[in-house]
């Protein structure tokens, strides 16, 4: 028994390195295309800073690729080992198949602690370092330190909201004026506005377009005033740790807790008994954003935690399918993976997609695909014992 479980993890362990490496090596060309090579062309990057942007970018690709090598390793092993009759032949030997493949079971959950620890950590932490690698290769620093879809608290007094920054192109814009650390007795929105930073007094320079502000004077009335356009400049006090701020979907679990809790305690001012129509639907608007915002975090939280589980949920289903395939050809192994992955990630995808939709619960669509694929793989594991 001992020598039959040492093969089957020997087994899945060669080829998942395989795998791994293959997956890791496509998902890392498929970056390195997009973010290095214009500028290794660009004259921006020498050889050493483009090994550099690779390194940080191969933790991010193993993110996707463990999970991935590890369906694919299971479909190829237990294929070839049902094509070749060894499962026929351990049978016959009163072998049952759940004692065959729990020591598989066991390294694909130690695959979901690795995973888990790539997806909450290693990953984001990366990827962050590659981004600022690349913003500061460019100098391109005004741009990255305003993020967009981000309620960012660097400047002192203010917190600064900007749906969209296209090359400082802003639109969306919130500024909330806080009276301490957590009520605010200003609020400012713009349609439209530019940043730009002037460098010989370090500062960065907002102009606003179509502004509406809203104040909170002592008898807790509402104030609105309406400006065509209004200028916002920035101290260097206040930007001097921008670029460690990264975006949600690269913060990792700790920093997107931090988050959460900074959103929850961000405190927005309440529409008044004599507020006007176009007030109250600013203020709604405000507190739809806030709202969006924490569901944002909320996904990328339960992605990192969800897709951690990939691994077990691939172990599930890729047994009892790799059994039932009965075929010793890689290509059809790789093939079936490819379909797995492809449903699992159509979940990923879609909660994501639906993260400003807060009355979906985009967070919980993604564990859909960790609970379908591990009911289907425990039936499937089940009649496969049974020779069903």
């Amino acid at each position: 028994m001992k020598t039959l479980h040492k093969y089957l993890v020997g087994q899945v362990l060669a080829t998942l390195l395989l795998t791994v490496s293959v997956f890791a090596f496509v998902v890392l060309l498929l970056n390195v295309l997009r973010d290095v090579l214009p500028l290794l062309f660009g004259g921006h990057i020498g050889f050493w800073l483009l090994l550099k942007a690779i390194g940080l970018l191969i933790p991010f690709a193993c993110i996707y690729a463990l999970p991935m090598g590890f369906i694919t390793a299971t479909l190829l092993v237990f294929g070839r080992f049902s094509a070749d009759q060894e499962l026929t032949a351990a049978r016959a030997g009163g072998i049952s198949l759940l004692s065959l493949v729990w020591p598989v079971l066991l390294l694909s959950l130690l695959c979901c602690g690795l995973s888990a620890w790539f997806n909450m950590e290693i990953g984001p932490s990366a990827r962050v370092a590659f981004v600022n690698l690349k913003s500061s290769l460019l100098a391109d620093m005004a741009n990255a330190e305003i993020p967009e879809g981000r309620f960012l608290r660097d400047f002192p007094g203010y917190i600064f909201y900007t749906e969209k920054n296209d090359d400082g192109n802003l639109q969306n814009i919130l500024i909330y004026r806080l009276q301490d650390k957590t009520n605010i007795d200003t609020t400012i929105h713009a349609v439209s506005g530019h940043m730009s930073r002037d460098r010989a007094s370090d500062q960065l320079a907002v102009d606003l377009v179509d502004v509406h502000s809203v104040g909170i004077s002592p008898n807790g009335r509402n104030n609105i005033t309406t400006l065509p356009t209004w200028s916002v400049n920035l101290s260097p006090n206040a930007i001097t740790n921008r670029v460690t701020k990264p975006k949600i979907h690269d913060m990792t679990f700790v920093q997107l807790q931090a988050e959460l809790q900074n959103l929850g305690n961000m405190k927005l001012p309440a529409a008044g008994t004599n507020s006007t129509a176009e007030l109250r639907g600013m203020l709604k608007q405000m507190q739809q954003q806030k709202d969006d915002s924490v569901e944002s975090v909320l996904v990328t939280m339960h992605f990192q935690i969800a897709f951690a589980f990939a691994c077990f949920s691939f172990a599930l289903i890729g047994i009892p399918l790799g059994i039932r395939v009965h075929r010793r050809e890689t290509n059809i192994g790789i093939l079936m993976a490819l379909i797995l992955v492809v449903v699992y990630y159509a979940f990923i995808m879609l909660g994501q997609s639906l993260s400003a939709r807060p009355e979906f619960f985009p967070h919980l669509i993604l564990w859909v695909p960790n609970f379908v694929f591990q009911a289907v793989g425990a039936v499937l594991l089940w009649r496969a014992n049974r020779g069903v």
